[in-house]
């Protein structure tokens, strides 16, 4: 395959500049280069064209200031190599999910608005063969890829591997074309939808995305945790600390993971027989003291830490209490049974859950109210590994990378409107916004020194772009970066100062 593209490149000659037409031919792989002509000189700092632009005119104004930044990031860790022979395709909507992503059908539009064409090199993108990669994602060993791909990122990031957080999400379709949605469990509380089930894998420092699955709907959040304990190994990932929600955990898990010489950090459900186990540790042992407070976050918490087994598993529990969200769930319920006792009186209906409250005279039954907001506010916290309470409270809540995942992975609700996605495009588009989240969380590692997120770099590059003008006779071409302003010349020296010289 051969394509081409021409730009004004300098020539230094003795202590002169001069100005060259020159084209690059990308030709089996490599990009050789010819010159085309000569097209003037640069003098005084000022450029002198060998050709009058005094009717220069605009032709065209395009994207260029993040699209570099997400390119520098994406060759570095190979994946221009990685995706195979659609990798160009693959990651044209990998960059427009990082910026500006709404579906496949809009992004023949959005690519002509960028400077993309020059940076992979693509000449064009079109929704056929947009299709086509994701399919030839899906066709792909996904663990042998995402494996490769993360080999690659380390030599550049040096992860820790301390751990690893992992969590499950999932997502709704219309229609019933996707074999893999299933009724089950909705996140969002809405019954009878079709959904599918994202499990992701991040690094527990850094939050930089391993590896992510795809689930049926109907496949419980635990159990999607013990396909992906088979693949730590393959991964060649070191034991450390594995942090998981309450959602996921089961005594088998715990066991299994301690198995393969993992610790556990996870949620417990406060259910009856755990409560029956606090209660009179409580009564006996104050929790709301200055030794057992902790402080994390914005958050206060008062914690109290017990020995526990699970499954044979030793390890210690914690009970955690947040009396901000004691007090909000005490309000709330409050207020929920001063508008059902007034619903009660004019002989209306209650919702179902707070019936329990009243007598049949519709007087507030006052002991199944403390029975209810007696652990208000609690959580559980369950730890095979010797940590502090601090530690323990830090690392199990701090949820913020994770949950910054799954607000990238939500991608996929983009395919909502489309009613007729089959289960490869659906795997292929998944793993299209697992790789959007990974370039964004590496980007957040590049830029910590200088304290600004992913997307206010990209906000703040997104007014550097390219313009390119022509004479009125057509002869005559050339381009112009808009000239940086000092952030922006800071954020491209942080990434790679060699993104200056581009």
């Amino acid at each position: 395959m051969i394509t081409s593209m021409s730009f004004i490149r300098k020539f230094k000659r003795g202590d002169r500049i001069y100005l060259a037409e020159v084209e690059n031919r990308w030709v089996n792989g490599k990009v050789v280069q010819r010159f085309i002509r000569y097209v003037g000189k640069q003098a005084d700092g000022r450029t002198v064209l060998s050709v009058s632009m005094s009717d220069a005119e605009i032709e065209e104004v395009k994207t260029y200031g993040p699209l570099l930044v997400l390119h520098q990031i994406a060759q570095e860790i190979k994946l221009d190599t990685l995706l195979g022979s659609y990798s160009r395709e693959i990651l044209s909507m990998v960059y427009a999910h990082c910026l500006d992503y709404r579906s496949v059908n809009h992004m023949p539009e959005w690519f002509a608005r960028t400077d993309l064409n020059l940076l992979l090199p693509l000449e064009e993108v079109t929704e056929k063969k947009l299709v086509a990669a994701m399919e030839s994602l899906e066709a792909m060993d996904a663990e042998g890829l995402q494996r490769s791909i993360h080999e690659a990122v380390q030599p550049h990031y040096a992860l820790t591997h301390s751990g690893m957080i992992y969590d499950v999400t999932n997502t709704y379709f219309y229609g019933k074309s996707c074999a893999l949605a299933k009724l089950g469990h909705d996140k969002e509380g809405v019954k009878g939808r079709p959904l599918i089930q994202i499990g992701l894998a991040c690094t527990k420092d850094e939050g930089v995305g391993v590896f992510h699955k795809t689930f049926p709907g109907n496949i419980h959040d635990s159990k999607t945790l013990r396909d992906l304990l088979s693949s730590f190994e393959r991964y060649g990932l070191k034991a450390g600390v594995l942090v998981y929600d309450r959602g996921i955990v089961s005594g088998k898990n715990i066991h299994e993971t301690k198995q393969l010489h993992w610790e556990t950090l996870c949620g417990i459900p406060l259910n009856p027989g755990l409560k029956k186990f606090w209660r009179p540790f409580l009564k006996s042992t104050p929790i709301t003291t200055f030794k057992n407070r902790v402080h994390f976050n914005h958050s206060t918490f008062y914690v109290l830490t017990r020995p526990y087994t699970i499954e044979g598993v030793q390890g210690t529990l914690a009970l955690c209490l947040n009396e901000q969200r004691r007090q909000s769930a005490r309000e709330s319920r409050y207020q929920d049974l001063v508008e059902a006792q007034q619903l009660l009186n004019q002989k209306k209906k209650i919702r179902p859950r707070l019936q329990k409250f009243f007598d049949p005279n519709h007087h507030l039954q006052q002991k199944r109210l403390d029975t209810a907001e007696e652990f208000d506010g609690y959580s559980l916290v369950f730890c095979t590994h010797g940590l502090s309470k601090q530690q323990m409270v830090e690392e199990y809540f701090d949820k913020d990378l994770i949950e910054k995942a799954f607000c990238t992975l939500k991608g996929i609700n983009h395919l909502r409107p489309i009613r007729s996605w089959l289960r490869h495009h659906v795997i292929g588009h998944i793993f299209i916004c697992f790789l959007a989240y990974l370039l964004l969380s590496l980007l957040r590692l590049r830029l910590k020194s200088i304290g600004l997120t992913p997307l206010e770099a990209l906000g703040e590059l997104d007014t550097m772009y390219k313009v390119y003008l022509r004479d009125r006779t057509g002869t005559f071409k050339i381009s112009k970066t808009v000239t940086l302003t000092k952030k922006q010349e800071t954020i491209l020296r942080t990434v790679d100062k060699r993104l200056l010289k581009t």
